[in-house]
């Protein structure tokens, strides 16, 4: 499928109320999912890091109301600092291996170009580097959990 022919199609699912759209042929397969679910799981993750005394507090309204509290996270990520968004849709990673030291840790200074995660789209591991030099001040996601596109990853202060 060509690209022209993907953005058309993601187009046509963005104007309709469908949540997961799937295509099989010999070639190649094609998934696309969205929704508010992955937006649930995001809340709950912080609560399992040292930094949880705030993001605790909004588990509940997040399981009251979650269009409220997905809306009301990304406000309050953004005041506290700027953010290192997902660019694609996948599952995100701290670390290379199970074993290994995680990329990046909370207060930690990372470089421009430095690698801080990685998110598995598709069987493939893709790289997210810092795309400046800055100071991690806090880990929005829980490792091995899903991720939207846009979704925020880390908040940081620039250096």
């Amino acid at each position: 499928m060509e690209i022209k022919d993907l953005k058309l199609l993601i187009k046509m699912i963005t104007e309709t109320d469908i949540t997961e759209f799937e295509m099989d042929n010999a070639d190649e397969k094609i998934v696309i999912k969205r929704g508010q679910q992955p937006e649930i799981i995001q809340m709950a993750a912080p609560a399992t890091y040292m930094q949880a005394p705030a993001p605790m507090a909004a588990a509940p309204v997040a399981a009251a109301a979650p269009v409220a509290a997905a809306v009301a996270a990304p406000a309050a990520a953004v005041e506290s600092g700027e953010t290192i968004n997902s660019p694609i849709v996948g599952t995100f990673y701290r670390a290379a291996s199970p074993e290994a030291a995680p990329f990046a840790e909370v207060g930690q200074v990372v470089e421009k170009g430095q690698v801080i995660c990685l998110v598995e789209a598709m069987k493939l591991f893709n790289e997210i580097e810092a795309e400046f030099k800055c100071k991690i001040v806090k880990i929005c996601v829980e490792n091995a959990q899903p991720v939207e596109f846009g979704q925020p990853l880390f908040v940081v202060e620039k250096i």
